[in-house]
């Protein structure tokens, strides 16, 4: 009998097959059972009950968590906190990588139109990536981790944030595609697909080079924020121009707000945010509006110009002055 593809898989990515129970991992690490599911919880997996699921790999970790907070780097509480931050980034990784090597080997192979379950031949060659993949992959992913964390903390001491502290002051940007509801009623869902990838992809690309921080994306829009108004501004400017040279691309148009921002487990929260969301709501296509702090900021850049709209009642947030940021601004 040909050998399962998917115990294969397993094989490979997860270096054993399972051989442990959690009551096996409970007794050979010594972490207590309430730990121990909540951490298993906070990776984003549903219980085992009393199955054999698990490898050296998980015993290895549940042991270095454990050494973590006996020496009291972590307690409790922080470790379920960071297991829920790997398994939430790491889930939209795995599921983004798994999907664009596999368009790939489509390609490549030539195999549309074929099973990709139930032709052994498929099987075989996704099985052979997979074992081909997984050590390269593993090395760019820490090394990914280790220059992000890296800037995360470069900025947060240039802030001198006070530690563990999650409050800051910022200017927050949203970007969304004009008619993105229309388009995706009219598109087939492959060039829908492809449509947000590249707004996806181009976005990031500006934000991360104007010195912005992208927070998320969610398909038709992204959030990102920066330490000033005019670094805001400029990413603004910039996200108009990149997408408008693409004739796929629908218009952007983009609200910013300043103030005091809450961040949270890679995300950002508060009125500020709020404010933000709402300015793009009212922006027009191909615009960029912002509030009165945010304005006040940018009001002495040299060629910026700003035009004063009516105050707009906001929901939750009461009577707001309102600007629009003009394009004719140009940065260096």
């Amino acid at each position: 009998m040909a050998p399962d593809p998917t115990e294969a898989l397993e094989q490979i990515i997860l270096g054993s097959q399972p051989r442990y129970t959690r009551e096996d991992l409970i007794r050979l690490s010594g972490v207590h059972d309430t730990l121990a599911r909540s951490l298993w919880r906070a990776l984003g997996f549903p219980d085992t009950g009393g199955a054999a699921a698990f490898t050296d790999a998980d015993l290895d970790a549940l042991l270095i968590v454990r050494d973590l907070i006996g020496l009291g780097l972590l307690d409790d509480e922080t470790a379920v906190v960071i297991a829920r931050s790997l398994g939430q980034s790491t889930a939209r990784l795995a599921d983004w990588q798994a999907e664009a090597v596999g368009r790939l080997l489509v390609e490549q192979e030539h195999l549309e139109g074929r099973d990709l379950t139930g032709d052994p031949e498929v099987s075989d060659r996704i099985v052979d990536r997979t074992r081909a993949l997984i050590d390269p992959l593993e090395k760019v992913l820490d090394y990914a981790w280790r220059r992000q964390l890296a800037a995360v903390l470069d900025r947060r001491m240039a802030r001198t944030e006070v530690i563990g502290e999650p409050s800051a002051h910022g200017t927050v940007g949203f970007a969304d595609l004009v008619g993105f509801t229309r388009l995706s009623r009219q598109l087939e869902d492959a060039d829908l697909a492809l449509l947000v990838e590249r707004f996806e992809a181009v976005s990031a690309d500006v934000v991360a080079e104007t010195g912005a921080t992208l927070v998320k994306t969610v398909g038709d829009e992204i959030l990102f924020i920066a330490d000033d108004a005019p670094t805001a501004a400029e990413t603004a400017l910039r996200l108009h121009n990149a997408h408008a040279a693409d004739p796929d691309v629908p218009q952007v148009r983009v609200g910013l707000a300043s103030g005091p921002v809450l961040r949270r487990m890679g995300d950002v929260f508060g009125s500020t945010v709020n404010l933000a969301s709402r300015l793009t709501a009212l922006a027009r296509p191909d615009s960029t509006l912002v509030d009165a702090a945010t304005a006040a900021d940018l009001a002495d850049l040299p060629g910026m110009r700003l035009r004063q709209l009516a105050p707009r009642r906001v929901r939750g947030l009461g009577v707001i002055r309102v600007f629009e940021m003009q394009s004719e601004w140009v940065t260096e």
